[in-house]
C-alpha cells in the first residue's frame, strides 16, 4: 500500500475514533492501526472546530454579541464531536472523586448516569470555555479555536502512551498503546499548523495544555492505575481550557 494511501487511511480513522461526522464505513482491518493513526487526531480537531469557527464568524458579521457566537460554537463542536470529551471529563470527575477504591472508581467511571461530580465538572467546563472563547473571540477573532482544538487532541495520544490502559475493555484499550513516533508527530503537527493561526503563543499554549494534562495523568496514575478513554476525555477538556486561559492572558 502506498504511503499516501495510509496516511489517508489513518486520517479517516482518526476522524471516525473522535467526531460523529457521516463518513465511509471502514472494515474492521482498518482499526488494526488504530496506535499507529494518533499522529492524526489533531486533523479531527480541525474537522471539529473549523465548521464552529465558520459560525462563530457569520455569528460576529452579523453584529451578534461575542458571547453568543462562543456558545454557537461550542454548541457546534458539541454536535460535531458527540460530546464525547465532555462525557469522557464528567464520567472522570464522578470515578476518580466518587469512589473510595480502583475498581468502585473504574466501575462508576462505566456507569452511564452523570453524579454530583460529574454535573459540576461539566457547568465548571463550560462555563469556563463559553467565557473564555468569548474574550478571545472579542481580542483575537475566532480563529485561534482551530489551534486549540488541534493542540488539546494532540496531547491525547502522548497520555494514551505514558499511561497503561486502567482497565482490560473499552475504547482506549482498543485503540492501544502507541509508540513514542506516531505521539511525536501528533504534537508537531498540532502545533505547525497552529503557528500561522496564532503564532508563537501556540508554544505557550502548548505547554500549559502539557502540564494540565501530565497533572491529571499523575492523579489518573494514583487513583485507577492508568487511563480510559474517559481520562483520554477528560485530557482534551483540560487541555482546552488550559490553552484558551493562557492564549486569552497574553492576548490581555
Amino acid at each position: 500500500m502506498r504511503k499516501n494511501d495510509i496516511q489517508a487511511k489513518d486520517i479517516l480513522l482518526a476522524l471516525v475514533l473522535l467526531t460523529r461526522l457521516p463518513l465511509p464505513h471502514l472494515p474492521a482491518k482498518a482499526f488494526q492501526r488504530q496506535a499507529k493513526a494518533v499522529w492524526a487526531f489533531p486533523l479531527a480537531g480541525l474537522a471539529v472546530s473549523l465548521p464552529a469557527a465558520l459560525v462563530a464568524s457569520f455569528a460576529l458579521h452579523m453584529n451578534l454579541p461575542a458571547a453568543v457566537a462562543a456558545g454557537l460554537a461550542l454548541a457546534v463542536q458539541v454536535m460535531l464531536s458527540g460530546a464525547m470529551h465532555e462525557d469522557g471529563l464528567a464520567d472522570t470527575a464522578d470515578g476518580l472523586w466518587g469512589g473510595f477504591t480502583r475498581d468502585r472508581r473504574l466501575e462508576i467511571m462505566k456507569d452511564s448516569r452523570i453524579g454530583a461530580y460529574g454535573v459540576i465538572a461539566l457547568i465548571l467546563g463550560i462555563g469556563l470555555r463559553w467565557s473564555a472563547l468569548a474574550a478571545v473571540f472579542a481580542a483575537a477573532g475566532v480563529w485561534p479555536l482551530l489551534a486549540l482544538a488541534m493542540m488539546s487532541r494532540a496531547v491525547m495520544p502522548a497520555l494514551m502512551s505514558a499511561l497503561p490502559n486502567a482497565r482490560t475493555a473499552g475504547l482506549s484499550q482498543t485503540v492501544g498503546r502507541p509508540r513514542a513516533l506516531p505521539c511525536f508527530l501528533a504534537a508537531l503537527l498540532a502545533i505547525v499548523l497552529s503557528l500561522p493561526l496564532i503564532g508563537s503563543t501556540a508554544f505557550a499554549a502548548a505547554l500549559a495544555m502539557g502540564v494540565a494534562v501530565l497533572g491529571l495523568g499523575a492523579l489518573a496514575k494514583v487513583k485507577i492505575g492508568g487511563q480510559t478513554g474517559d481520562i483520554l476525555g477528560a485530557s482534551q477538556q483540560i487541555a482546552e481550557i488550559s490553552g484558551l486561559l493562557t492564549l486569552l492572558a497574553l492576548c490581555s
